[in-house]
């Protein structure tokens, strides 16, 4: 973790002293993760890490922003309670990169794509190349990417599902970018799509009209930041 000042208008003011520690793990690192990574197994040996301390570290934040954030916010709630009273961002997912000519998402590529390469696969490294790429311009809009990042995180979006949706549309629904929950989760076993405000009403209309031909009650739920990416929603 690695926590930054910021201005309102998006300029990263100022980067602090990060949080970084290992942990040994129930079984031995394989040769892969540590040509990846170069962490070895003496690396971490007796290592461990204090909830409380990532709990009084993570606490001061007004907002935590990951490189993915879906990924990170759920397994992060479960270690600590703190990260579930936050407001979350994804630099990955919540910036239009492809609308501002990058080709991909990953963060090395997006690095590289900006002009500058850093020693990849360790945590703070990696939150500091990120830090650095939020506080670059866009090459099209001329804003500071943390400051559309932001704009982006503060709408609320709606979750709407197509329960018991005819089987014979599935494919029409995943061209159009919906997804389906087929775990467990308490969650509808059903298709599902995250639209922002202004098009929900379209795209409950678009269900109605082209997919259920019948009236229908369509379940909604409204996403904002503080649970956008949780296995709340």
């Amino acid at each position: 973790m690695v926590p930054f000042r910021y201005a309102l208008d998006g300029t990263v003011i100022e980067v602090l002293e990060p949080f970084d520690r290992l942990r040994e793990p129930t079984k031995p690192i394989s040769p892969e993760i540590t040509v990846l990574t170069g962490i070895t197994d003496a690396m971490v040996s007796g290592k461990s890490i204090d909830p409380s301390e990532v709990t009084a570290f993570a606490a001061p934040a007004s907002v935590i922003i990951a490189h993915n954030a879906a990924f990170d916010r759920r397994f992060l709630e479960r270690y600590s309670s703190v990260f579930s009273t936050k407001p979350w961002a994804c630099s990955m997912s919540e910036i239009e990169w492809a609308a501002e000519g990058f080709e991909g998402t990953k963060l090395s590529y997006l690095a590289m794509a900006m002009g500058f390469f850093y020693e990849r696969h360790r945590a703070a490294n990696d939150c500091l190349a990120a830090i650095e790429i939020l506080a670059r311009e866009l090459p099209r809009t001329q804003a500071p990417a943390l400051a559309k990042l932001l704009e982006r995180a503060r709408l609320p979006t709606w979750r709407i599902w197509a329960e018991n949706s005819p089987f014979e549309f599935k494919d029409i629904l995943k061209a159009r970018g919906y997804r389906w929950n087929g775990e467990e989760n308490g969650k509808p076993r059903s298709w599902y799509v995250d639209v922002e405000d202004a098009e929900k009403e379209a795209e409950i209309s678009y269900l109605a009209r082209e997919i259920y031909r019948y009236e229908v009650d369509i379940r909604t739920v409204r996403v904002t930041a503080y649970d956008r990416f949780s296995s709340r929603v």
